[in-house]
């Protein structure tokens, strides 16, 4: 399982995390089943505080994306396409009150914010 962390980025580790886990779920990187490093294991390859990553395996088990079990670890759980494309669903909502958040500050027409977004889509989309 990769990790980057970015201490640049203004997202607090344990989200950046929670993110990269979610993502490697969604994308079949991590199966149902796989087993995930230890907290203490996965805090010493980051070179950051147990704490952190059990405010992330805390929230990625909240959130129905691991279980785990006392004296076994953590491990993905089998998260259903419904549930995934929700998540996602919420994700891209957030993002997108943000752009139409800035948009309406720099007095961009919803016009205008669409046909970026268009743009955007397609370039993403070919390649």
């Amino acid at each position: 399982m990769d990790i980057l962390i970015s201490n640049a980025s203004g997202v607090p580790i344990y989200e950046q995390i929670e993110e990269q886990i979610k993502s490697q779920i969604m994308t079949g990187e991590l199966a149902a089943g796989d087993a995930l490093p230890s907290m203490r294991i996965l805090a010493k390859e980051l070179k950051i505080s147990v704490i952190t990553t059990k405010r992330a395996y805390e929230d990625l088990e909240r959130d129905g994306y691991i279980e785990t079990v006392v004296g076994k670890g953590s491990f993905v759980k089998g998260v259903s396409g419904e549930i995934m494309k929700e998540s996602m669903l919420y994700a891209i909502e957030e993002l997108l009150d943000k752009a139409v958040d800035k948009a309406m500050l720099g007095k961009v027409s919803l016009s205008e914010l669409q046909e970026m977004l268009g743009i955007i889509y397609e370039e993403k989309k070919n390649g």
